[in-house]
Formats: structure tokens, C-alpha cells, sequence
């Protein structure tokens, strides 16, 4: 089955993303902020989402790094 993409979508695409990028998760909406890391995954503050353990996910709801979308400040 072919995975539906939209604007947004990471899909596991590491090249699109900037270090500083912020990802949504599109399941639950919690944010990932490489300036603030996530505690609760013991990944240290200044950790871009590209460098991400593979095994990482949502802090809130266990969604895997794919169903992550890239916020857009614009």
C-alpha cells in the first residue's frame, strides 16, 4: 500500500529538514523543538530531529518519527 503524502509530511526524509526544523506529531500534535530535546526520551536539548535514535517515538501518544509533520512559521 502506497503511503498518502501532503505539505508537511516528513516520511523519514532526513535531507528536508534543517537542524533547527520543529516536527508536529499528526497523531496527538505534540511539537518536537530541537532547542528543547525531549526529557522524557532522554534526548538532550540542541538534538535535530534528523538524529533522532531510529527507535524514537511521541513522547505523548508512541507515534513512530514518520507521522511526523514539518511546523511551518509562515
Amino acid at each position: 500500500m502506497r503511503q498518502a503524502m501532503f505539505e508537511g509530511s516528513y516520511l523519514g526524509n532526513d535531507q528536508r529538514l534543517a537542524d533547527d526544523a520543529r516536527l508536529e506529531c499528526g497523531i496527538c500534535w505534540w511539537e518536537y523543538d530541537p532547542a528543547a530535546g525531549d526529557e522524557l526520551g532522554q534526548v538532550p536539548p540542541g538534538t535535530p530531529f534528523a538524529r533522532l535514535p531510529e527507535h524514537w517515538t511521541c513522547p505523548n501518544c508512541d507515534a513512530p518519527k514518520h507521522k511526523f509533520l514539518v511546523v511551518n512559521d509562515a
